[in-house]
């Protein structure tokens, strides 16, 4: 089956780009950095384009950033990781901080190693909600804006999952299979990059509707739900490509991520469903 290995892609970049000191520096942080610079850059356009203020916008990157980055951290070590995160109380301070506690009895810088989308939208809700009570945004309208944003994020986070060899997909013959040196010497489907084309895609699809139809339509819940709907369903059927993460995932009817998928697409249908419900209330306000 695999007698012309050489005519796959043979993958093994070094994840790492340097160090600093005790710092290092991976392509996965700087995908993730990267992807919240350009979210932030093209949110703030939008708030001014919508005539909301500096005032209002600026302490959201905060709000979102520590919200995703928490969110994330605790659904991987919750979702996926549970019987090691939750054995000791050192294990549970790694959760937190980006660092492992080593053999040797000391801790080691490494960086966030495992961070969930799922639970990355989870904590990005929690985040979004805290903002709109404290700065009387509404909520709707500052969904929206991150249903328009939030597709190129996740792009170049897969992207980032890409650099680093993870997430890999099942063994296949496909002619575009990629070989992950440090991982195996099987051909595989490389999913992280099925969901990054996707998720590229769908920025664009929701970018071209939202400009047609213009800033007064922000609010109305579609750009949220387009976000969720288009986003976890290509999430749920590219998992049919994906090797499991962990090995009790093999007992479930679906994995992991088919499962966390589930509500966000129900958020994401049901959001879109009722669009038009609030476009029309928007529009007898202004009258």
């Amino acid at each position: 089956m695999f007698t012309d290995l050489v005519n796959y892609i043979v993958w093994n970049p070094d994840p790492i780009i340097g160090s600093l000191g005790p710092i290092t520096l991976r392509y996965y942080s700087l995908c993730w950095i990267i992807g919240l610079a350009l979210g932030y850059v093209l949110m703030q356009k939008l708030y001014r384009q919508q005539k909301l203020s500096d005032e209002q916008f600026e302490p959201l990157f905060i709000y979102i950033f520590l919200a995703i980055l928490l969110g994330a951290r605790l659904g991987h070590c919750l979702f996926y990781e549970p019987d090691y995160f939750l054995s000791s109380g050192t294990h549970l301070l790694e959760m937190l901080l980006p660092a492992r506690y080593g053999a040797d009895g000391s801790w080691h810088i490494t960086g966030y190693e495992g961070l969930a989308s799922h639970g990355g939208v989870f904590g990005l809700f929690v985040g979004l909600w805290l903002y709109c009570r404290n700065f009387k945004v509404p909520g709707w309208v500052v969904l929206d804006n991150m249903g328009i944003c939030s597709s190129i994020t996740a792009f170049f986070i897969r992207l980032g999952n890409l650099m680093n060899s993870e997430i890999i997909g099942k063994v296949t013959d496909v002619p575009w299979a990629f070989i992950f040196a440090r991982v195996d010497g099987y051909p595989r489907h490389p999913g992280q990059l099925y969901e990054a084309i996707c998720y590229l895609l769908f920025f664009f699809i929701i970018l071209i509707i939202y400009k047609k139809k213009g800033t007064q339509s922000i609010g109305s819940g579609l750009y949220f739900g387009l976000c969720l709907t288009l986003i976890f369903i290509a999430r749920f059927i590219i998992e049919y490509t994906k090797e499991i993460q962990v090995a009790f995932e093999s007992s479930l009817p679906m994995d992991m991520g088919q499962i966390l998928s589930i509500p966000l697409i129900i958020i994401g249908v049901y959001s879109i469903a009722t669009s038009g419900k609030r476009m029309k209330l928007k529009e007898v306000i202004r009258k």
